[in-house]
This record gives C-alpha cells, sequence and structure tokens, in this order.
C-alpha cells in the first residue's frame, strides 16, 4: 500500500526511485527479515507512505500506514525538546548543575578508568549540569563497545535490575524516584564532560522535567508537544482499543531467523509503565513523528503555533562533541546534539553533513537532511542493537537515490 496524503508538488522525488525502494523494502519482508514495515519520505511538499507485510510473523493482519511501533530511541529527540522549553521558560538552566532538582546525584565519585573495580573511585571534578545530560556527556550511560560490557560498571548495573543498560523495559516496576535512587549508587564511569556514553542521559531528563514543571512526564509531553502536533497514536502504551493497529516485536537468533520479543496483545506495552522514561519508552506511528519532524524542521513551528525558538532548534540539532568525542563515539563521521545524531561527513549516499536524527534499537530510523528537505522515517520491529540492520542500510541507500532536482 503506498499512500501520498499531502502530495502538493510533483518535484521531490523520482518515481522509478520511490518503486526501486518499494521493490527493495518488499524484498527483506518476502525473505522474512521483517515480518512488516512502514516507510514515509517528505520533501518539498510531497510526501510518500508504504506499508508492507504484516504485523506480526505468520500473520494475517497488514501492516498499514497507521500502524503503531515502538520506535525505541527515537523517544530521545523528543525527550530533549521538552528539556529545551524548560530552558526557555527559566526552569531550567543548560549550566546549571542538576544538584537542586536531582540531588541524588549531587557529590559524585568517578572510577579512575571505565574498567576499574567500582570501588577504585576519585571525586568528580564538577558537577553535572543540564548540559551534560542533554548531550550525554554527564558520565553516567552505555559505552557501545563490545569490551565494556564485560566491565565491572556493567554488572552491576545489571544487578541493579533497572532499565537503561539494555533494551526498553516498561515493564519493570521502579518508579522515576526508585529508578534514580538506584543508580545513584553507581559511580560515574568518567568526570562530566569528558566523554559521550548513551542512553542514561534521557532518563535523567525525563526526571528533570518532570520535577522543574511539577507534572508527570508522560503528561507535560502530551500537552506541550503531543497534543500541539497532533500527535494522537504516540505514548507510552498502546490503548486495548488500538491493539489492531499494534506490531508484534522481535529478536534475532543465532541462526538469524527472527524469535518473539514483545508481543502484539498483553505484552509490555500493553499497560501503563511505573516509569514513561525517554530514552525508548514511546509508541508512534509513521504520521505522528513526521508532524514532529516538520516543526523541527521549521524551525520550532507547526501549524502556525511555535513550540520551540529557532536557537532552541539550532542547538539542539548540531553538534556539540569535540573532534576527539566524535572520534571515539562514532568514528568521526557523525556528532552529537541534543537527543539526536548529526552528520559530520558526507562519505556515502545516504550519510550528509548536517543530516540529524536518530534511529531505535527496535528497527526504526528518522533523520532529516536540511540541505535536501528531506524527512525520512522507517519503521520496523526488529531488535538487533547496536547493529545497523540491512533493512535500514538498503532503506536511506534507496531514498537518496530516490531525490528528484
Amino acid at each position: 500500500m503506498t499512500t501520498s496524503p499531502t502530495t502538493t508538488s510533483t518535484n521531490g522525488f523520482c518515481g522509478p526511485g520511490l518503486e526501486r525502494l518499494h521493490r527493495v523494502l518488499a524484498g527483506h519482508v518476502e525473505a522474512g527479515r521483517v515480518p512488516g514495515l512502514v516507510t514515509l519520505v517528505d520533501r518539498h511538499g510531497e510526501t510518500h507512505v508504504d506499508a508492507i507485510g504484516t504485523a506480526e510473523l505468520g500473520g494475517t493482519v497488514p501492516v498499514r500506514a497507521d500502524t503503531i511501533f515502538r520506535i525505541s530511541s527515537m523517544t530521545k529527540p523528543i525527550t530533549a525538546a521538552a528539556v529545551l522549553m524548560l530552558v526557555e521558560e527559566c526552569l531550567l538552566r543548560l549550566d546549571e548543575p542538576v544538584d537542586r532538582l536531582l540531588p541524588e546525584l549531587a557529590d559524585r565519585r568517578v572510577l579512575r578508568s571505565p574498567d576499574a573495580p567500582l570501588d577504585d573511585t576519585v571525586p568528580a571534578e564538577r558537577p553535572i549540569t543540564v548540559r551534560d545530560a542533554l548531550d550525554f556527556r554527564l558520565g553516567l550511560g552505555m559505552i557501545l563497545t563490545a569490551e565494556a560490557f564485560g566491565h565491572p560498571f556493567f554488572a552491576a548495573a545489571q544487578e541493579l535490575g533497572v532499565s537503561g543498560f539494555g533494551p526498553p523495559r516498561p515493564d519493570l516496576p521502579h518508579t522515576p524516584d526508585e529508578w534514580l535512587a538506584r543508580v545513584a549508587t553507581l559511580p560515574l564511569l568518567d568526570h562530566p564532560g569528558r566523554r559521550w556514553s548513551y542512553n542514561i542521559g534521557s532518563y535523567v531528563q525525563s526526571i528533570l522535567v518532570e520535577r522543574a514543571s511539577g507534572r508527570p512526564f508522560a503528561e507535560f509531553l502530551r500537552e506541550r508537544i503531543f497534543e500541539p502536533l497532533g500527535m494522537r497514536d504516540t505514548g507510552f502504551t498502546v490503548p486495548a482499543a488500538d491493539l489492531d493497529r499494534f506490531t508484534a516485536a522481535y529478536g534475532v537468533g543465532e541462526d538469524g531467523a527472527l524469535a518473539p520479543y514483545d508481543p502484539r496483545e498483553g505484552g509490555a506495552w500493553s499497560r501503563e509503565p511505573a516509569f514513561p522514561e525517554g530514552a525508548g519508552g514511546l509508541v508512534s506511528t509513521a504520521g505522528d513523528y513526521l508532524a514532529f519532524a516538520r516543526m523541527l524542521r521549521d524551525g520550532g513551528t507547526y501549524g502556525g503555533q511555535r513550540l520551540l525558538s529557532r536557537r532552541a532548534v539550532a542547538l539542539m540539532t548540531s553538534n556539540r562533541l569535540t573532534p576527539q568525542q566524535c572520534q571515539e563515539s562514532f568514528g568521526g563521521v557523525d556528532g552529537w546534539g541534543f537527543g539526536v545524531g548529526v552528520g559530520l561527513r558526507g562519505d556515502d549516499l545516504w550519510r550528509t553533513p548536517g543530516r540529524y536524527g536518530w534511529d531505535g534499537g527496535m528497527g526504526t530510523s528518522w533523520y532529516t537532511d536540511p540541505a535536501e528537505g528531506l524527512v525520512g522515517i522507517l519503521l520496523t520491529q526488529r531488535l538487533e542493537f547496536p547493529t545497523a540492520n540491512p533493512v535500514w542500510l538498503d532503506f536511506w541507500t534507496s531514498v537518496y537515490a530516490a531525490l528528484e532536482a
């Protein structure tokens, strides 16, 4: 199924390129790499949505343009936008220590090295700031290398039984306060500001939003972002009435075959989570996420309403890391803004300087390329973090090959 709900011009994409995009992605579904997927490309007022396959392996319910997916780490940009709203309202300040609102993270101690025993620590050189949480340099998180997962720190993190050090776990019982109290028992991996580490910064941002605004995080997102953008299908759970539009999620077994991870009904997203976390907890649709992406692409406005200032969007979507940090964390080809990856080098068809967005470990992806006026969204449910699967790679290659002048 292909729809073009907002087509007002015909110069965004070439017809043969869009046909190839469909053919290539349909081939992945037919090969069993994913049971179904939705793609969306938007450029120069021309939007194309393609829904292929079924909502679960061996099922008969077709994927539709409005099928609901677990977007995992595509949650992070939305959380960062929420923090920046509070910065603009002077309820948070970028370079303010988080200690005022998060006293659990005051007076930190730091491992002498990331692989050190947990009791081999020194005092932190300075407090963690709001900026550190936004750009993932707070000194606490996941280091995305194979050897790092064998360090004592990550063994201790797993023993805490909290989410944040692996795929999203909305079924865990810890409230935001309980989560923070447990994580605060860990030392930092590095001094604040020194090194990029993944994921935990978005959890911390969620709690900052909650405590600074005095409102539950999920409520803040709904009232300040989802309702103004018309994102009716985005949230931390799937209502029973909408389960017919929900998908099953799969991992990948040692033999390369799909293995069940979370079912459509009765799974982890079928009830309200104890901690609606801003790192990977949201579900959404391609159309909903397009509204958020357009708001950023248009400098913080949507439908005549301003959600963020142009300056906040520019700050969020530009690289905040040093060259050394980019090299250590992204091989020098990408950087990191606030909740988004930022392209630094153009060494592939789809990798372009200035492109920003992020991927979800459950097989989702969104990027905006300001130079091309392009938004692309891929939604599948194939958990293969942190490895990029061929569906992802072929989607982005085909999107850029389909661009018209």
